[in-house]
C-alpha cells in the first residue's frame, strides 16, 4: 500500500530502505484516487519507533492511506523532541471539524496508576467520545484497550503479580468474522504489559465479540459495535527487537524483568530473537483496513 506522509518524516526513509512504497504529499496529490484518512492517537513516549511499527503494519493493501499524526496537548512527552512534535503532529483543536475512515490508538507506559490519575485522562476520554462520530473504526491498543473497555463498558484492568513479557499463543474464536480471516487456528503475538482487563468481565459483556485469546495471556482481540471498535490487549504491530530492547532496558535500569518468554532461541538473551507474528500482524492490519475502514466508510467523508 502507497502511504502517505510528510515529506521529511524520519520514517520514510527507513521504510523506502525497506522497499515499502511511502508516497509524499506532492506525488498523492496527482493520483485520481480518495485515499483513506487514518488518524493515529500516539501516546508512546518515543513516538519515532511507534510511527515506524505502524506505518510497517499499515503496508499491505494496494490502498493509498494518508496518515496523520496526533498527540495529547495535556501531557509534555520527556522523550520526543518538541521540535518533531511541532512539525509531524497534531491535536484534536486542529482536527475536531474533520472525519476520518480510521483511528489507531497506541498503548502507554501509565499502568502503575488509575486511568483516573493519567494526567491526560480527560483529553484522552475527550478524542474516543469525539471519534464516535468521526471516525468509521477505531482501533485500540494495549493499553489504549484496557482504557476503551474501562472508558465504554466500566471493566476495569487489575495488576499482574508480574510484567506478562514475550510471545505467547492465541487461539481463534468466531473464526467467520472479517478480522480474523485468514489466520491459523493458532498463533503467536508480543505482550508487554503489568495489567490486565479480566477475560471472565470481557466475555460478560453483551457488547463485546472476543475473536482471540491465549490461555496465558487473557484475551487479545475482541470487536464491539461491527467493528466500530476493535480491541488488541497486545502488541502485533512490535519489530523483532523491541522486546530486546525493552528486556536490556528494565535490566539496566535494575528493575526487576525476566527473559521474555518463548522469544529468544534457548531463552538465552544471546541469541537472536525470532520473528514469529510478522504474517499475523500483516493479516490482522489488512482485515482491519479492508473490512472495516474501506468496505464501511463514506465515499465523502463530510
Amino acid at each position: 500500500m502507497p502511504i502517505k506522509t510528510q515529506s521529511d518524516l524520519p520514517a520514510k526513509e527507513i521504510l523506502e530502505n525497506e522497499n515499502i512504497f511511502v508516497m509524499d504529499e506532492f506525488r498523492a496529490m496527482h493520483q485520481d484516487i480518495r485515499p483513506l484518512r487514518v488518524l493515529i492517537l500516539n501516546n508512546m513516549p518515543i513516538k519515532q519507533d511507534t510511527e515506524l511499527q505502524l506505518l510497517r503494519a499499515l503496508s499491505n493493501t494496494p490502498l493509498q492511506v494518508d496518515v496523520t499524526f496526533m498527540n495529547v496537548k495535556s501531557h509534555v512527552s520527556k522523550h520526543t523532541a518538541a521540535s518533531h512534535l511541532n512539525k509531524f503532529y497534531t491535536t484534536l483543536d486542529d482536527i475536531r471539524h474533520l472525519k476520518f475512515d480510521g483511528m489507531i490508538v497506541t498503548g502507554a507506559p501509565v499502568e502503575d496508576v488509575s486511568f483516573e490519575e493519567v494526567d491526560y485522562w480527560d483529553e484522552f476520554c475527550e478524542i474516543l467520545d469525539w471519534a464516535e462520530t468521526h471516525v468509521t473504526s477505531t482501533l485500540h491498543i494495549c493499553w489504549a484497550a484496557q482504557a476503551g473497555f474501562y472508558h465504554y463498558y466500566g471493566i476495569n484492568k487489575k495488576m499482574l503479580p508480574q510484567k506478562l513479557f514475550g510471545i505467547y499463543e492465541h487461539k481463534v474464536h468466531n473464526r467467520k468474522i472479517p478480522l480474523v480471516r485468514g489466520f491459523d487456528d493458532v498463533f503467536l503475538a508480543p505482550h508487554s504489559r503489568h495489567t490486565e482487563t479480566n477475560a471472565a468481565d470481557i466475555h460478560a459483556c453483551k457488547d463485546l465479540t472476543v475473536l482471540a485469546e491465549s490461555d496465558d495471556a487473557g484475551v487479545f482481540l475482541a470487536i464491539a459495535e461491527e467493528g466500530k471498535k476493535i480491541f488488541i490487549t497486545g502488541h502485533p504491530e512490535y519489530d523483532r527487537y523491541t522486546l530486546n530492547n525493552e528486556y536490556f532496558r528494565d535490566l539496566n535500569k535494575g528493575l526487576p524483568i525476566q527473559v521474555p518468554h518463548n522469544y529468544y532461541p534457548e531463552d538465552n538473551p544471546e541469541n537472536k530473537p525470532l520473528l514469529q507474528w510478522r504474517s499475523h500482524s500483516n493479516n490482522l492490519y489488512s482485515n482491519w483496513i479492508n473490512y472495516y475502514v474501506y468496505q464501511v466508510t463514506p465515499y465523502d467523508l463530510s
